[in-house]
């Protein structure tokens, strides 16, 4: 187990494979239950930090604070925490990052957010920041030495006119001092690699660490790919389509595919893989088991 909380940008410098997971604060205590349950047993696999995330109206924001405290102490693993620039003015901001670090946080997922409920596009609040590169800045600027993470987009953000202006906003992410980028979930590897390449060329050279999802049930292709506007396999969903009244089938298909993401990812050399748990330990454990990956030497996968 980690003995203190690890920076980002130490992590990928020091570790040749680095395993993280996200979850969410959940919103009564049998959430809680579930959540902490799941972080029991990935624990088990000494992840390099378990990355908090929140509404995307950004009410839960103290109590990612108080999760990543909790993951910190109860499992002695480095937590990390999302911030957007969602209904936050920059005193607003600037006052929640000196409660994180006070409160012995060492990361941050820095990240625009989603537009608040009622707004079909993100405005931001007087004095309030309107890009995530701005809000990078603003860390850099009032806590220098803290670890920052920042989002990709495999196959463009949904917002983005095009892919290179969505590559360029990447661009001045990483430029305004992101340490790691952690891209969104994608079902295609060929899509993630030639974004690699193009992030390359971009001159982009911070780790860039692919997200995975495991699509264990037909129902939620629809509803991921039409708020990500993802790629998903026709392959694949046929063959969940075909077993959707059959919901441990579906499962195992879910994770086979997860499983062949991960090994196809990993024997390409990427630096880690962070995995969307949706506060659920089953189809993470399994993909790990599958790629023999035991506690006792979980750094090093």
């Amino acid at each position: 187990m980690n003995s203190s909380p690890a920076c980002i940008r130490d992590i990928y410098r020091e570790q040749d494979f680095a395993l993280s997971v996200e979850v969410f604060p959940p919103k009564t205590s049998t959430g809680d239950d579930v959540l902490f349950r799941t972080l029991a047993r990935l624990a088990a696999y000494q992840p390099a930090f378990v990355s908090c995330a929140y509404e995307a109206n950004g009410s839960t924001r103290t109590r990612t604070i108080d999760l990543c405290v909790e993951v910190q102490k109860r499992y002695k693993l480095t937590a990390t925490a999302h911030l957007t620039c969602v209904v936050s003015t920059c005193d607003d901001i600037i006052d929640w990052l000196s409660l994180a670090k006070h409160s012995g946080l060492r990361n941050i997922m820095a990240l625009r957010g989603d537009p608040p409920d009622g707004q079909e596009t993100f405005r931001p609040v007087p004095r309030g920041l309107r890009f995530a590169n701005e809000l990078v800045g603003l860390i850099r600027e009032h806590h220098p030495d803290l670890g920052i993470g920042v989002a990709g987009y495999p196959e463009m953000h949904q917002e983005a006119s095009e892919p290179q202006t969505d590559l360029d906003n990447l661009k001045r992410k990483v430029d305004a001092g992101a340490d790691a980028v952690f891209t969104q979930l994608f079902y295609v590897n060929a899509n993630f690699f030639n974004f690699r390449e193009r992030c390359e060329r971009a001159g982009i050279c911070v780790p860039l660490i692919p997200g995975i999802m495991p699509m264990t049930q037909f129902a939620m292709i629809r509803r991921i790919t039409s708020m990500c506007g993802v790629t998903f396999p026709d392959q694949l969903a046929s063959k969940l389509e075909a077993v959707q009244d059959d919901k441990r089938t579906q499962f195992e298909i879910g994770v086979d595919h997860a499983v062949r993401q991960c090994r196809g990812l990993i024997d390409q050399g990427v630096p880690g893989i962070h995995f969307y748990v949706l506060n659920r330990f089953q189809a993470c454990e399994k993909i790990l088991n599958a790629l023999d990956t035991r506690p006792s030497h979980i750094d090093c996968v």
